[in-house]
């Protein structure tokens, strides 16, 4: 089971996410990930923030670069 926590605040520096129980072998394609959070950026209703703000996906602990 994965369980999945979020912290930190939508308009500061970052958010954080924290997936537990993730399998060890399993690939992680961060540049999949950026290409959902500038997708998500396009939704409807969003603000003019949203054209100034470049959200990219850091992985700052946790897995193994081979």
């Amino acid at each position: 089971m994965l369980i999945y926590r979020t912290a930190g605040e939508s308009h500061g520096k970052c958010v954080l996410a924290l997936v537990e129980g993730f399998p060890a072998a399993v690939e992680i394609d961060k540049g999949s990930i950026d290409r959902e959070l500038r997708r998500r950026q396009g939704g409807y209703g969003r603000g003019a923030r949203m054209a100034i703000e470049r959200d990219r996906v850091e992985i700052l602990s946790g897995t193994r670069a081979d």
